[in-house]
């Protein structure tokens, strides 16, 4: 996932379906026949606007400047029992946790967390019927059809939520981005200034026996986050989504470590109570200027959450960190 202007995770579109097409009223005449009877086929269906997850994709950059999705109208039917053509379905590709709202009521729609999973957001109107349904012992050639169902438009929100295994949460400078980088391929812009991540980033991290999960960066909370200040409180909505949350905590914190891991903690929770939920796991980075007898005197004051101490620098403990996530992820 790339940095910067690349990262969208929130666009509002007005969606319009297509208009069903007309019944045709056609009565059957040739050479023949100079009476024969109605013979009109059916208007087709007015285009869908289809949401589609893909997870080739990260963002919802590609829609940010599509402000109107227009789908096509239905063709009318015609003689001979003949459809008219279904109008053209307008599909939006999106990120995998994509969720999908009513821009006017809040209401959720739906959500896409699957790869190829497409759901209707606003739907076609339905094409008109021929005369040739009408037709009964009474009304043998009935002249008249129905017109096409009108299309709908709405404005509807889409609204990215990072999908991933893990999600690490921390004060910024605590050692997420390089933990990232050391254990996936992802390349995070990392650096010694606070807010060196400024959009999520995601990892595939390998595991024993072949498996793997994922393991996503959120820009780093302050203290406040919750009530709108710094850059968290935009991206603590992609915690939600996350199904085990890795606390790091750096071992040269002011604060005591069980004093920051409750501070990040009251953040989320203000947030989103669902949160304390999740399983937490607390790794202490930096842990490679610790000695054993530091370390020792440290964990008699550590939260009664399952914790480590690490440092992704020198890969120590870094194995036995991806154990305890996998057993966090498993229960």
């Amino acid at each position: 996932m790339s940095q910067g202007s690349n990262f969208v995770d929130y666009v509002k579109i007005c969606c319009r379906s297509g208009k069903g097409g007309a019944g045709s009223a056609h009565l059957h005449r040739d050479i023949l026949t100079s009476m024969g009877g109605p013979d009109g086929g059916d208007g087709g269906r007015g285009g869908h606007i289809i949401v589609k997850g893909s997870s080739n994709i990260w963002t919802l950059l590609h829609l940010k400047y599509r402000k109107h999705i227009i789908a096509e109208d239905g063709l009318a039917g015609g003689s001979s029992h003949k459809f008219g053509r279904q109008g053209k379905d307008e599909i939006l590709e999106v990120p995998l946790g994509t969720i999908a709202k009513d821009a006017e009521t809040g209401e959720v729609l739906f959500e896409i967390t699957k790869d190829g999973e497409t759901k209707i957001l606003t739907a076609g109107g339905r094409g008109g019927l021929g005369n040739a349904h009408f037709k009964n012992s009474v009304q043998q050639t009935p002249r008249f059809a129905q017109p096409g169902e009108q299309g709908q438009e709405v404005w509807n929100v889409l609204e990215l939520k990072v999908l991933a295994d893990v999600g690490l949460v921390g004060f910024p400078n605590a050692g997420k981005s390089t933990l990232l980088s050391v254990v996936s391929a992802a390349k995070p812009e990392i650096a010694d200034y606070p807010f060196t991540t400024i959009v999520p980033n995601l990892g595939i991290v390998s595991y024993r026996g072949g498996k793997s999960f994922v393991m996503a960066d959120i820009p780093g909370i302050i203290e406040g986050a919750s009530k709108g200040k710094g850059l968290g409180y935009r991206f603590l909505r992609h915690i939600e989504r996350n199904s085990v949350l890795l606390f790091m905590v750096p071992a040269d914190t002011s604060r005591s470590i069980k004093e920051e891991y409750e501070i990040l903690k009251r953040e989320l929770e203000s947030y989103n109570p669902e949160l304390m939920q999740k399983p937490h796991v607390l790794a202490i980075t930096k842990s490679d200027m610790l000695d054993e007898e530091l370390m020792a005197e440290m964990k008699q004051d550590l939260p009664s959450v399952p914790s480590i101490f690490i440092s992704s620098v020198a890969e120590k403990n870094i194995l036995e960190l991806k154990d305890m996530l996998w057993k966090a992820i498993e229960s």
